[in-house]
């Protein structure tokens, strides 16, 4: 006959089983943090470069988030993640794609009309080598006033010398600076009867 512990009154009564402690249910934000280190090395092997896998990343969020509310129960939501961040690669590839070959004809006219720019990088070379070569009290106060915009009072201050020197050095320095530059050869004008 099976033991009857409602019937056998010298029965002890059976130990309770403990039921496990439910864990404390954590918020969706705290649930997609801990997937946020992998979306990144994932979005890093999609895209190669880190600042996109970053953006990548920050746009499957924004829109994890946007659809919030929309949600029915996500059973798995590292799928969830993943799935969202992989579509929203294929739909940047998708319209990167498609506008390839748009170009704005404003960008295409601003370029073929530039001027070349070979003769500003050649003039300034010059420049800085004439600088090089001017004595150093006369290189300064160029500097100052010319480069700096400093007033002759300030560049005085500045150097410590009478505002009449400063005057002096810049003139002696500005035609050292056209010699230098213009190679020698200054135009002469003359007048034409």
């Amino acid at each position: 006959m099976p033991w009857d512990p409602y019937t056998d009154e010298s029965a002890s009564e059976p130990e309770e089983i403990a039921a496990p402690e439910p864990r404390p249910r954590r918020s969706v934000d705290e649930e997609v943090l801990e997937h946020v280190s992998g979306l990144r090395r994932y979005a890093l092997l999609l895209v190669g470069d880190p600042y996109d896998a970053d953006d990548l990343v920050q746009e499957c969020l924004v829109r994890v988030i946007a659809q919030a509310r929309s949600w029915r129960h996500v059973r798995d939501l590292r799928a969830y993640l993943f799935t969202t961040l992989h579509n929203v690669f294929v739909d940047g590839h998708r319209r990167r794609h498609k506008h390839r070959g748009d170009v704005p004809i404003e960008t295409v006219i601003a370029d073929l009309l530039a001027p070349p720019r070979q003769q500003d990088w050649v003039e300034l070379r010059d420049l800085v080598a004439a600088l090089q070569v001017l004595p150093k009290e006369q290189r300064e106060v160029v500097l100052l006033v010319g480069l700096e915009g400093l007033s002759y009072l300030e560049a005085a201050n500045v150097l410590g010398v009478p505002v009449g020197t400063v005057m002096s050095r810049l003139s002696r320095g500005r035609e050292a600076l056209r010699r230098l530059t213009t190679h020698g050869s200054t135009a002469r004008l003359r007048v034409v009867k």
